[in-house]
C-alpha cells in the first residue's frame, strides 16, 4: 500500500484493492473536477438544495486529502461558474456564505498539509467579504510547495480565453509585433493557469456528458472520466477508480502509437 494511505485505508477493503493497482509512475499531473449533482442529491432525500452543497463540501475534503496523498501536482475544482448567477438569489447567497465559511474553517488544515490555495476566475465580481477570505487563504499558503488547489469561482472558460487574448494582443505592440505574430504561447501566458501543467484528467460527477464551459483551453487533450455518482457521494474510492481509468487510457495526443 502507498505509505501515504497506511493510516486511512482499511486493510482488505475495496479501497485497498484499488490503491494496490494504481501505478505511482503514471499519475496525472493535473486533475480537474466538475462537481455536479449536489441539488439532485438533496432532492432525492427531500432536503433543501443547500444541504447537497454542504454534503458536497465533505467530498471536497476527500478530494484534497486523497490527491495530496497521491502527490498530484494540481487539482482544479469548478465551484461556481459565471452561469451559476442565474440560480435563485437565496441559493447563490447561501453558496457564497458557505464558501467563505469553509475557506476560513479549512485554511489552517490546508496550510498544515503544505497545500497552496488559489482562486481563479473573475474574483472581482464576488462580494468583498468573500474576496477578503480568498486573499487571506492565498497569502497564508503562498509559500507552500505541495499540491496546488485552484478553486474556480465566477469562472467561465470562454471568458478566460477572451481575456487572455485581449491581454496577449495588447502586449504585441510593446514588443514590436503585429497581430499576425500572435501565438498559442501568448494566449497561454495570460491564462489563469499560466505555468501549470495542462489538465490530464477531467472528472465529471452525476453522469452529465458535457464540459460546461470549464477550462476549455486546458482540457484540449485531457482524458475525460464521467461517473454516475452524485458529487456528495464522490469520495476516496471514486477518485481511485478515476485515476485507474486514466492509467488504462492510451494517450496519443493526436499521433499514432
Amino acid at each position: 500500500m502507498h505509505k501515504n494511505f497506511a493510516e486511512v485505508v482499511e486493510a482488505g477493503s475495496a479501497e485497498e484493492k484499488l490503491l494496490a493497482d494504481i501505478d505511482p509512475g503514471k499519475m496525472p499531473r493535473h486533475i480537474a473536477v466538475i462537481m455536479d449533482g449536489n441539488g439532485r442529491w438533496a432532492k432525492l432525500r427531500g432536503e433543501p438544495r443547500i444541504n447537497g452543497h454542504r454534503e458536497g463540501a465533505e467530498s471536497v475534503r476527500a478530494i484534497l486529502d486523497t490527491c495530496t496523498r497521491l502527490e498530484i501536482e494540481v487539482v482544479t475544482l469548478y465551484a461556481f461558474s459565471t452561469e451559476n448567477w442565474k440560480r435563485p438569489a437565496d441559493e447563490v447567497d447561501a453558496l457564497m456564505q458557505m464558501l467563505k465559511y469553509y475557506v476560513g474553517k479549512e485554511l489552517e488544515n490546508v496550510h498544515r498539509n503544505n497545500i497552496r490555495f488559489r482562486a481563479i476566475g473573475d474574483i472581482e465580481g464576488l462580494a468583498e467579504d468573500v474576496r477578503a477570505e480568498i486573499r487571506r487563504a492565498e497569502e497564508r499558503t503562498a509559500d507552500n510547495t505541495g499540491t496546488l488547489i485552484n478553486v474556480a469561482l465566477n469562472y467561465g472558460g470562454r471568458a478566460e480565453i477572451l481575456n487572455a487574448a485581449k491581454k496577449a494582443f495588447a502586449g504585441l505592440g510593446s514588443n514590436g509585433r503585429g497581430p499576425q505574430d500572435l501565438t498559442e504561447e501568448d494566449i497561454e501566458a495570460n491564462l489563469y493557469t499560466h505555468g501549470q501543467p495542462e489538465v490530464d484528467l477531467l472528472i465529471r460527477t452525476s453522469g452529465e456528458m458535457r464540459v460546461s464551459n470549464f477550462l476549455l483551453w486546458q482540457i484540449a487533450y485531457a482524458e475525460i472520466y464521467v461517473t454516475e455518482t452524485l458529487f456528495p457521494d464522490f469520495r476516496r474510492e471514486e477518485i481511485f477508480k478515476a485515476v485507474l481509468e486514466f492509467q488504462h487510457r492510451n494517450r496519443r495526443f493526436g499521433g499514432v502509437n
